[in-house]
């Protein structure tokens, strides 16, 4: 870790707890900072809050009381999920307090460089397979961010030859000020998270913060396919590396008559390639193209491919039942992550769906029906997929209390050779915590059909 004065005796306040909370605190405690965290959760239910107290740092719970900002704070760590539109944090701004997450506070102190990974759709996909293909070519890589341990514990124990691969969020990204990752990737760029950041001029602005900071030194990996990210790559100072599973792009990643190439060579057939899904390819792409620039053979780069089948959660395979085969892709929050995974398939699909209404309606998901022989619904949004399913044609239609019991219900309903798939659509918090435990309560329930 890095030794800095940068927090010494600063009075910092640490918004909102949860893993990075903790570590952030834990971290500037360290670094002699003078540390106040304030959570919503009661202390009396807060087990987070009580270890830090017996540390030493100050803990203040139950509510986000105004009257903090009196105290001279001159600094905020806000956790990634607490909105810009709090009051605390809106009256931070206005006495002109900087904001950061715990992402920038990692990039400070870590003396390892940064491959960061951002996209509204396939970043744990890519995160992970980039991991691989870095630790298989022998280059010592670190996951931190959503998909591993958090980025402020990861940069604490890094060494300068490590390399730290990072999924980013773009709350995460809202508050960074100095992060610049050696190498920034964005997969894709849709309509998401609007009901945070309010209109997808923000969120994308959001997204653009991984290469603000990026140097010519540095690269941009882009999905050149999008128009969007194409003008993001545009306006970065970062040497563009697009990729693309349609178009040939000479400079970057791409497919052609059947092989992934990267800058005319060769790596690797996409027959040989086991992970599901046309989606994928654009991921693995991007894997590809971030990998040769960190100098990965492309022996090692095959070896990946050769055997990685996807992540938890995300259109991953469960378990045959009956000769119906089950897949759990509860990481599908969002319309487009649902078209993709239905995309993945040619059998018939019993497909199971539902969960936070965030007030869109399922339209777009219509061209995607067209293999979709039965529709379980659950959830807040029961009602709004049920009418996109009947004007698609589909009549098998069933609406239960959870995930949970959709399993036995799409088995009632489906027949031999039937692929049976969780790809809510939705995101969980409506009944479930996260996607993780949504789609743990799937796959529980489909073995307990064993």
């Amino acid at each position: 870790m890095k030794q800095t004065n940068k927090y010494l005796r600063k009075k910092i306040l640490v918004l909102g707890l949860a893993k990075s909370g903790v570590s952030a605190a834990t971290l500037l405690h360290k670094l002699g900072a003078f540390v106040t965290v304030n959570d919503m959760k009661p202390l009396s239910e807060n087990p987070e809050a009580q270890g830090l107290l017996q540390q030493g740092i100050k803990v203040i719970c139950g509510s986000h009381p105004i009257e903090l900002l009196d105290e001279g704070f001159e600094l905020i760590v806000k956790n990634p999920g607490i909105p810009y539109r709090n009051p605390l944090i809106q009256g931070a701004i206005a006495k002109g307090i900087n904001v950061i997450t715990e992402v920038e506070l990692a990039y400070q102190v870590s003396e390892a460089s940064f491959v960061g990974i951002t996209g509204t759709n396939g970043k744990t996909t890519t995160t992970t397979l980039i991991f691989e293909m870095l630790k298989e070519g022998g280059k010592l890589p670190l996951i931190a961010g959503n998909i591993g341990t958090v980025a402020s514990g990861v940069a604490e124990q890094a060494r300068p030859e490590n390399t730290i691969v990072i999924e980013l969020s773009s709350f995460q990204l809202m508050g960074v000020e100095e992060f610049q990752p050696e190498i920034a990737v964005m997969t894709n760029l849709f309509d998401a998270h609007l009901d945070y950041h309010g209109s997808k001029q923000e969120y994308a602005s959001a997204k653009a913060n991984i290469t603000r900071n990026q140097s010519g030194e540095d690269f941009f990996v882009y999905n050149g396919d999008q128009a969007e990210v194409a003008e993001i790559a545009k306006g970065s100072k970062a040497e563009p590396v697009p990729f693309s599973a349609v178009k040939k792009f000479p400079e970057g990643a791409y497919i052609e008559d059947g092989y992934v190439f990267f800058r005319g060579e060769k790596i690797i057939s996409t027959s040989e390639i086991v992970l599901p899904g046309k989606h994928n390819l654009e991921n693995i792409l991007a894997a590809v193209a971030v990998s040769k620039l960190k100098g990965v053979s492309n022996e090692a780069i095959r070896k990946v491919l050769n055997t990685f089948q996807g992540v938890e959660h995300r259109t991953q395979y469960v378990a045959t039942v009956g000769n119906r085969k089950f897949y759990n892709d509860s990481k599908a929050t969002n319309i487009l992550a649902a078209s993709m995974a239905l995309s993945s398939f040619t059998e018939p699909v019993i497909l199971l769906a539902g969960g936070l209404d965030r007030g869109n309606e399922f339209d777009e998901l219509k061209p995607y029906f067209t293999n979709v022989k039965a529709l379980i619904t659950f959830g807040q949004t029961a009602e709004k997929l049920e009418r996109v399913a009947r004007e698609s044609g589909i009549t098998n239609i069933k609406r239960v209390d959870n995930v949970e019991s959709a399993v036995p219900a799409a088995f009632e309903l489906s027949d031999e050779g039937d692929v049976i798939l969780l790809s809510p659509a939705c995101a969980s918090w409506d009944q479930y915590k996260s996607f993780e435990i949504r789609g743990d309560m799937f796959m529980a329930a489909v073995h307990k059909l064993k």
